[in-house]
């Protein structure tokens, strides 16, 4: 599964918040970039993005002068920032829900950057659909789930974790798919057939609480 390290754009261009937007559009036109990242002022500070679209939606859409008008007065601030092992489909779910099309991709430190752009031409969502993948995969931790349960025991520590596992994966297929949970998961109809996995999985949940 490609994360947002492996596609994002590593050519990333900061600047200070005190600069004025005709610095920031001069930047922009220099080096072919719709956003740049406004810069920390000290360690403890956030990261700030400004934008295309926020310099032509607050700034030349009411024929404010761009040498008087600072970044930071336009600027988002702190910004939604991506964690770079981040998978691309989680990357293009953050940007749904925060309604946003790029974003800082940082660990410690900046990294690059990461757009709806890279996400679009440089995934392999088309190649690779992430339902069909998942959902062999899933087929593979059930049998797996199945193969412990009969090698180690339906009750063993190991069969309990390999179906949890299996829970998991069959909930996120779920999601990512769309679709209605089905009445009845693998496991549980594991555990119809074999109702003392369920006895143990409740000892294990009442110890560790």
């Amino acid at each position: 599964m490609l994360k947002a390290s492996d596609i994002m754009t590593q050519d990333v261009a900061t600047i200070r918040g005190s600069a004025t937007v005709a610095e920031a559009v001069k930047l922009m036109r220099l080096k072919s970039l719709r956003a740049l990242i406004v810069d920390l002022r000290n360690p403890q500070d956030a990261y700030g993005i400004v934008t295309q679209m926020d310099i032509v939606s607050k700034v030349v859409a009411y024929g404010k002068d761009l040498e008087k008008v600072r970044v930071y007065e336009i600027m988002t601030k702190p910004c939604v920032v991506v964690n770079p092992d981040l998978g691309v489909e989680y990357v293009a779910r953050l940007f749904a829900n925060a309604g946003i099309h790029i974003a800082p991709v940082i660990s410690k430190s900046l990294m690059g950057i990461i757009s709806q752009t890279d996400i679009l031409f440089k995934g392999d969502f088309l190649e690779n659909p992430k339902a069909p993948l998942m959902r062999r995969e899933l087929a593979k931790v059930i049998e797996n789930a199945k193969a412990i349960s009969v090698a180690s025991g339906i009750t063993s520590q190991e069969a309990v974790d390999a179906w949890a596992l299996a829970e998991e994966l069959e909930a996120e297929v779920t999601y990512q798919e769309g679709t209605e949970p089905k009445e009845k998961t693998a496991f549980q109809i594991y555990c119809e057939e074999n109702p003392q996995v369920l006895q143990v999985r409740h000892q294990i949940l009442s110890a560790t609480a």
